[in-house]
């Protein structure tokens, strides 16, 4: 594992953080997120009108701007004439639309709305989210414990067998099976503790959603979300809690944020990384 003097740690530290209320500040970020709209098998139509199943707001909105139809597991989009909604930048009409399962969602424009759909377990929905978002235009930037290079830990990652998987729950209750890599583990305070992981992405990075002490009062309820790297060849890996962040669901209702399961529920405070974000809204 890289070697990095306390001062070299401080600055990646400070320009992750930098990054971060970047991305939260962008016009499609999770501060802009304004809605979720579970779909009803069959016909779903969305515009400004309060007679449609999924009612948008937003500058120009038309009464009726389109219908989603929900059918044999896809969701077709028609729009109507008139409605401007457009992928990519081309206006669309009628098409099959992709969700969040199948890879990259399709996403629509309308207005100051960019809308996909998301598939959690059985159901479907439309997330809405909103270049205007008072949320957005009232965010004034996060809430960090002091750096502390002692919560830069090394741990250890134990592979898991073939195939394992782990029980997560979302914070709509709704429960899937997940691919877990292994578990780390790492010493602190005379005990050692253990996480188990989630896949981080093609490189081999580890996701780890976790609960600690901290939970519920200087830190966020639901718990936090740390990415690490891969995996060194000797099993080693820097889990490096400066950097742990707050779940989506801090900063919008309408997000789906997986929990940290029961084994990941530390009896530790961890005095690192995002604190609870309040918004001034």
């Amino acid at each position: 594992m890289t070697v990095i003097s306390v001062g070299e740690h401080a600055e990646r530290v400070a320009a992750w953080r930098r990054l971060r209320e970047d991305r939260l500040r962008s016009p499609h970020g999770w501060l802009a997120l304004v809605g979720l709209h579970w779909l009803t098998p069959g016909e779903n139509h969305f515009g400004a009108h309060p007679s449609n199943e999924i009612v948008l707001h937003g500058s120009g909105m038309a009464p009726r701007a389109g219908t989603l139809t929900w059918t044999d597991g896809q969701v077709r989009l028609q729009s109507h004439e008139g409605a401007d909604v457009r992928i990519g930048g081309d206006s669309a009409a009628s098409m099959v639309l992709a969700d969040d399962r199948d890879g990259d969602p399709t996403m629509l424009d309308l207005g100051p709305l960019r809308m996909h759909l998301i598939r959690r377990g059985e159901r479907m929905g439309l997330r809405v989210r909103d270049s205007e978002a008072p949320a957005l235009t009232a965010f004034a930037g996060l809430e960090s414990f002091p750096i502390d290079p002692s919560w830069r830990v090394t741990a250890q990652f134990e592979p898991a067998p073939p195939g394992a998987t782990i029980k997560i729950v979302d914070i709509t209750g709704t429960p899937s099976r997940e691919a877990t890599p292994g578990t780390i583990w790492f010493d602190r305070d005379g005990a050692t503790w253990r996480l188990r992981a989630l896949p981080g992405g093609g490189d081999g990075a580890l996701w780890l959603v976790f609960g600690d002490l901290t939970n519920g009062h200087e830190t966020y309820a639901g718990g936090r979300f740390l990415y690490t790297e891969a995996p060194a060849a000797d099993g080693t890996v820097i889990a490096d809690f400066n950097l742990a962040y707050n779940p989506p669901c801090v900063f919008s209702p309408y997000a789906t944020c997986p929990l940290p399961p029961p084994q990941n529920r530390l009896a530790l405070r961890i005095e690192a990384g995002e604190r609870q974000y309040t918004s001034p809204l």
